[in-house]
């Protein structure tokens, strides 16, 4: 079986040494995928000091960004957003977050409901409040 690394140009690129994406078979697994933008350190929704430390964030900002860098990275590898069958999301701070996170995440998947689990974690490897972990079919 072939395995395949996939990378987006539309998609950030990734902070460290992997591809967005690699296809084995049919499944289509994506790398930890973050809100920032391609081309630029930038962070939808992150207002960060001198010291790089987040002072403010916009969740919802956040989460629509992270929805369309995987958008990217999913069409970019030939899927589609109606083939993703499991999402894992991290946050950072599930009391103050989930509750816009969720109702976001009902819009993106009001048609496609893959299975999903949410999980709080301490810290991310950049400012980012939310990064998604995604698998997706693929022909």
């Amino acid at each position: 079986m072939e395995i395949q690394p996939l990378n987006s140009s539309k998609a950030p690129e990734p902070v460290g040494l992997y591809p967005h994406a690699r296809r084995v078979g049919n499944l289509l697994f994506l790398s930890g995928v973050g809100p920032r933008e391609r081309g630029t350190k930038k962070i939808p929704g992150v207002e960060l000091n001198e010291s790089g430390e987040i002072v403010s964030y916009d969740i919802e900002t956040q989460c629509r960004s992270v929805f369309q860098n995987v958008r990217y990275i999913v069409e970019d590898s030939g899927s589609s957003w109606d083939r993703i069958v499991d999402v894992t999301v991290f946050l950072t701070n599930m009391r103050a977050d989930f509750a816009t996170y969720n109702r976001i995440y009902a819009e993106y998947f009001a048609d496609n409901q893959p299975c999903r689990t949410t999980v709080e974690i301490s810290s991310l490897p950049t400012p980012i409040a939310i990064e998604l972990k995604v698998i997706a079919t693929i022909e």
